[in-house]
């Protein structure tokens, strides 16, 4: 199940490769990656989840992944049976052009367990001692 969290996404079409972060929370889906930006809905059925989403350049130079289109509407299909999840997606302005890609999801640090009492004074007397070398 595509589960509200924060996603390392990595993606290609037979035009090149990125990689992103994508944040999905309350049906709602949006990231960026090093050119584009995108935001969207999506709806999770157990396993299976669909969304749609638009995407908007934010930085100029290379092409996208999915050439020379900087603004798409994304189709996308996927599963996610547990923390990785895989999809595929389409945009009606370059057809034909198939993304796929690999959403997962990143795992929060445990928190630091609470100190209970008081820090003990710091006693370099009760350091180890090394060993005495012969010269």
């Amino acid at each position: 199940m595509l589960k509200d969290g924060t996603y390392a996404a990595w993606y290609k079409t037979p035009f090149d490769q990125g990689t992103g972060i994508v944040h999905v929370a309350d049906g709602q889906i949006w990231g960026r990656d090093s050119l584009m930006t995108y935001h969207g809905s999506c709806r999770v059925n157990g396993d299976r989840f669909t969304a749609t989403v638009s995407t908007k350049r934010h930085t100029e130079g290379r092409d996208t992944v999915f050439g020379v289109y900087d603004e798409l509407t994304l189709d996308i299909e996927g599963t996610c049976p547990g923390k990785i999840a895989t999809y595929t997606a389409t945009a009606g302005q370059a057809q034909g052009v198939v993304l796929e890609g690999t959403l997962i999801l990143t795992e929060q640090p445990a928190a630091a367990p609470e100190r209970t009492g008081e820090i003990p004074a710091f006693n370099p007397a009760k350091l180890p001692k090394l060993p005495k070398r012969s010269r």
